[in-house]
């Protein structure tokens, strides 16, 4: 029996004052699967993540998270419900150290008590942002602030968790190291919604992938069938 599906994207077409950005885009996550959208950059897949997230709404088409219509729900609303999105670029609140960006990940909790536990999970994954707890975020290195962001967007503990472009600006050892915490992270019971650039490594790491092209899906299947397609080889890994 397959897992249920904790997001379905349905048609969606949206763009930037407006000019038309994605074209009728569906896809869907079950739960407990790592997921890649990959393509060109430009292609649309940021705008996705972003519209999923509900940083901007689209002009037709659906998206429901975990039972829920979220299609026109205000991000800060979505993160309650249990979908983190963590942008491409980081984007931490750069002059604040490294423990209060995690506590503002934690902005929906209350509670001092979960919000300690949730940071002793955070730092448990990433022991070094516990060296680096009172450093100031912009002070570290580009992997330390990559897996802040991750950490920040894990202290909302999500149900399902987007991670868009997460090797940008990376070295190819850290990248390595930060794809093996997103199959941790999955380990743990969150669900992964990955864009990355680096389409050979996200797909190795994935169960599905999505291929999107100037706005719309081109290919999907299993990660083991992106890998082995002509097309996609050509077109995203050079072979």
């Amino acid at each position: 029996m397959s897992a249920e599906i904790l997001l379905e994207v349905k048609d969606i077409h949206c763009g930037y004052d407006g000019v038309p950005v994605i074209h009728g885009i569906s896809l869907e996550v079950r739960s407990g699967e790592i997921v890649a959208i990959i393509g060109a950059n430009g292609a649309g897949k940021s705008t996705t993540m972003r519209t999923i997230a509900g940083l901007m709404h689209p002009l037709s088409g659906g998206i429901r998270f975990d039972g829920a219509d979220i299609t026109r729900t205000p991000a800060y609303s979505i993160v309650a419900r249990g979908l983190a999105y963590v942008p491409e670029a980081r984007r931490l609140f750069s002059k604040l150290s490294v423990r209060q960006n995690l506590e503002m990940g934690a902005f929906t909790v209350k509670d001092r008590g979960e919000i300690a536990a949730r940071l002793d999970r955070a730092f448990q994954l990433f022991p070094v942002l516990k060296e680096r707890a009172g450093q100031i975020a912009e002070t570290m290195s580009g992997g330390e602030q990559q897996m802040c962001a991750i950490a920040r967007g894990l202290m909302s503990n999500p149900k399902l968790i987007m991670l868009d472009e997460l090797s940008l600006g990376l070295q190819p050892s850290i990248v390595e190291k930060v794809l093996e915490t997103v199959v941790e992270i999955r380990n743990q019971g969150i669900t992964v919604l990955l864009v990355e650039q680096l389409v050979q490594e996200a797909l190795e790491i994935s169960d599905r992938g999505y291929v999107i092209q100037t706005g719309a899906i081109v290919h999907q299947g299993t990660a083991s069938e992106l890998l082995a397609s002509p097309e996609v080889r050509k077109a995203y890994m050079g072979m």
